[in-house]
């Protein structure tokens, strides 16, 4: 349902960036992470900036295999009691907004349903791996490391706090 019709509209600037993606080459997976990325500045929010984030795996070959870009959070350089509704703020400190930024990142990969047997969406992921052509578990990818990575335009964002 598009709800062209209905009077419903997509909020300005929300993730909706879920596509399928394309089988790749084999490849054992190793590593599990997220990937954080700056999301356009909207000109009416100029106090404000969006992130997305999507999980990746890393395969043994070095290559990081894209299964989601579908989540996304706002932070505010406001004080708090300025922030706009839906915008968390974030600190002026660097390492502070680095691990304000980690730790939205991190929440915003769980499952946003409290009735989930997973702590995170381990089976999901390894379905969307296997989509991708990958042979991997739930359980393989439970057991593997899992990294938060901000792009550079995520950290030089952050740099001129």
């Amino acid at each position: 349902m598009n709800g062209a019709g209905s009077g419903w509209q997509a909020y300005p600037g929300a993730v909706d960036d879920q596509v399928d993606l394309p089988p790749v080459g084999p490849g054992r997976v190793v590593g599990v992470g997220a990937i954080c990325d700056l999301r356009p500045q909207r000109a009416d929010a100029a106090d404000t900036q969006s992130f997305s984030v999507g999980e990746f795996v890393l395969l043994d070959d070095g290559r990081r295999v894209l299964l989601h870009q579908d989540r996304g959070f706002t932070f505010s350089r406001r004080s708090a009691g300025d922030t706009p509704a839906g915008a968390e703020p974030v600190g002026d400190a660097p390492d502070e907004a680095r691990e304000s930024v980690t730790r939205s990142v991190l929440t915003v990969v769980l499952p946003d349903d409290d009735e989930t047997a997973e702590e995170h969406p381990w089976s999901w992921l390894a379905d969307l791996a296997r989509s991708r052509g990958l042979d991997v578990s739930a359980g393989d990818l439970r057991a593997l490391p899992y990294e938060v990575v901000l792009t550079d335009d995520v950290t030089h964002w952050l740099a001129r706090g």
